[in-house]
């Protein structure tokens, strides 16, 4: 094992870039420039209810660690680094306002503590947009990384043990696809990962193994280290929030998913033009997406529902507006394993391009029950935020805004189709 793959001590010092997400980034520049003043809330839930985190995660421990964070910030190196990525264009990604903002960065306090009636952990950040969204990664990654350390120590586990049968497990899926050069994929791992330090072993073996398959990761920490392409766009957050923003000013919310979308062009001129398609169901997306939209951006990205029926439905979207679909890219993102990922490339082979984000199943499968946890902005200058995924068991917002958006998106729908059929 090279020396910069050895495991670090836990109490090593904590960072900021090495829990981050790559859209955390090219999110927090469109909300700076956009909407500086809008405060919001984000709030972390345990989905695995019957396993509470407090099991193995110490409040106390894990305040010291975000605390660690907080204080320690960007180094001006790693500033430098996100001074030099460069867009499609050529042109700097990130502009020198936005690189001033996270140089001078004083993260806002997170509020961590147990919740009496579920007896798990209680965790919630509020503030300026820009600033409060660049904890959900970190927090998530940081409890992921201290409930493993304390499962392993109560239940006796030894390190090298479990890095071997990950690594085991690590050398099945490495071995499949170095028979698939046609399958790319990209580290979208940081939020539910075993620990830190498997997540550079991954990444590291994983660049230099199948450097035909591996296009990047979306952690910048480990793509600045390991000279990889940084990847991702935007999440669910961002249309949340901008629908939240229209819900606040009495307008129809989910019209705030569409100013988003224009938002985002204007400031990014066609790079990272991923459109995320399940924020309020994709049945909506198809009817918001404009044909000119369709036209300039990159492609979709697929997080919940039914692959291939998305695929499917992706295709025939792009053909009837006479767009060449084997010129767009189709990002799955959705609980993928190496067997769902070579059935989706099978079934779509020479139809469009694909690009999968592998997360859970790359970052944490070590033999050990995977956490199951998620950390969403709920709330914006105190109105909540609502998201319609295509599997309704994943709704989030309270049940009365939620039955809002359900019937604003219905209506939305109803009445693109009408004027469809017009046409005709």
């Amino acid at each position: 094992m090279s020396e910069r793959l050895i495991p670090r001590n836990p109490e090593h010092e904590r960072r900021l870039l090495d829990g981050l997400d790559h859209y955390k980034l090219t999110m927090g520049q469109v909300a700076l420039k956009n909407h500086a003043e809008e405060i919001v809330t984000f709030t972390f839930k345990n989905r695995s209810t019957e396993f509470p985190l407090t099991q193995y995660v110490e409040i106390d421990t894990l305040r010291a660690r975000l605390t660690e964070i907080q204080k320690n910030g960007f180094t001006t190196e790693e500033i430098t680094y996100l001074a030099g990525l460069k867009a499609q264009n050529g042109e700097a990604r990130f502009d020198e306002a936005y690189l001033d903002f996270l140089a001078d960065i004083e993260l806002v306090d997170v509020d961590v503590s147990i919740n009496e009636d579920t007896n798990d952990l209680a965790i919630s950040a509020t503030g300026p947009w820009a600033n409060v969204s660049l904890w959900e990664t970190v927090v998530m990654s940081e409890v992921n990384q201290q409930y493993y350390e304390n499962l392993m120590k109560e239940e006796s586990l030894r390190l090298d043990d479990v890095w071997a049968e990950g690594d085991r497990r690590l050398d099945e899926k490495i071995a499949i696809l170095k028979d698939r050069p046609d399958i790319k994929f990209s580290d979208f791992g940081t939020r539910r990962r075993f620990s830190a330090d498997w997540h550079q072993h991954v990444v590291g073996r994983l660049a230099a193994e199948l450097p035909d398959n591996f296009v990047g990761t979306s952690n910048p920490y480990f793509a600045y280290k390991f000279g990889l392409a940084p990847i991702g766009t935007y999440a669910h957050e961002m249309p949340m929030v901008y629908a939240g923003l229209a819900d606040k000013a009495g307008r129809n919310p989910i019209e705030g998913h569409n100013e988003m979308i224009q938002d985002w062009d204007e400031r990014y001129q066609g790079d990272l033009s991923i459109a995320l398609t399940d924020t309020f169901t994709s049945e909506f997306f198809f009817a918001d997406f404009t044909k000119e939209q369709a036209e300039r951006w990159n492609g979709l990205r697929h997080d919940s529902g039914d692959p291939i029926e998305f695929g499917e439905r992706a295709i025939k979207f792009y053909e009837d507006y006479n767009i060449d679909p084997t010129e767009k890219t189709l990002v799955f993102s959705d609980g993928l394993d190496i067997h769902s990922i070579v059935a989706l490339a099978d079934h779509f082979a020479g139809r469009i391009k694909l690009l999968f984000g592998w997360g859970t199943t790359l970052m944490n499968d070590m033999g050990i029950r995977k956490n199951n946890n998620v950390m969403k902005a709920t709330s914006v200058n105190g109105t909540d935020t609502v998201k319609l995924s295509d599997n309704v068991g994943k709704h989030t917002g309270p049940e009365d805004q939620v039955s809002r958006y359900v019937l604003a998106a219905e209506e939305f729908v109803r009445e693109a189709y009408e004027k469809e059929m017009a046409t005709v």
